[in-house]
């Protein structure tokens, strides 16, 4: 029982950094999801060009490389900068999944009918307030189900840290196996804490998909 105690809180404490990773993340990843987005829709062929390859380099690359590419890449192009790990990791999942909300926003704002901007300008809104107090709610509604994935799937992606030495939860369970202790069982113990938290999510998103419910459209 002492020893389920010692590790138990332990992983905690790992975990602990595997929460700080997820929401530095979306701190940063979802407001910089939605610039990419209108990036991608400008009207200017320039930004907009600009944007997509951006999103599909960064969707179409994996993580740990993009990982080995922030953390390793500065020192090796210009001497003497560099991130340590902890920097590098915030870096690359903020852009990575802003790339991959951009594509989410940019689907749920694209599926708004233009009558619901029409609308709006005779109301005499401007653009910007039909978005924000018309579309935006409703873009919302629709996004939650992908975004809600995205979200679970990053609880999860965010073990990648380890490649660069981010001490998180699975290099605390590693560390029992390895320092002379023996103990495997730690690792698959992670799973309890990564499950407890996704569900957690998804009850959440549950909640809000219910509270939306009223945007029918």
């Amino acid at each position: 029982m002492d020893q389920l105690i010692e590790v138990s809180l332990k992983l905690l404490a790992g975990f602990g950094v595997t929460l700080k990773i997820f929401g530095i993340t979306l701190l940063f990843s979802l407001p910089l999801g939605l610039i990419i987005a209108f990036g991608s829709m400008s009207k200017w062929k320039v930004i907009s060009a600009i944007s997509r390859f951006f999103v599909w380099v960064i969707r179409g690359t994996p993580l740990m490389l993009q990982l080995i590419v922030v953390y390793y890449g500065p020192g090796l192009v210009f001497d003497g900068i560099w991130f340590n790990a902890q920097t590098a990791t915030y870096i690359t999942f903020s852009i990575n999944y802003a790339c991959y909300f951009s594509e989410i926003y940019r689907g749920g704002i694209e599926s708004i009918a233009k009558g619901q901007y029409e609308a709006g300008q005779v109301l005499g809104m401007s653009k910007t307030e039909t978005f924000f107090k018309v579309v935006l709610l409703q873009v919302i509604k629709r996004i939650i189900a992908p975004m809600s994935n995205e979200i679970i799937t990053l609880v999860k992606d965010t073990s990648l840290a380890r490649i660069i030495t981010y001490y998180e939860i699975i290099d605390v369970a590693s560390d029992f196996a390895t320092n002379g202790a023996g103990l495997v069982w730690p690792l698959f113990y992670t799973a309890v804490y990564y499950l407890a938290f996704t569900a957690i999510l998804t009850f959440f998103f549950r909640w809000l998909e219910k509270k939306l419910d009223y945007f029918k459209a």
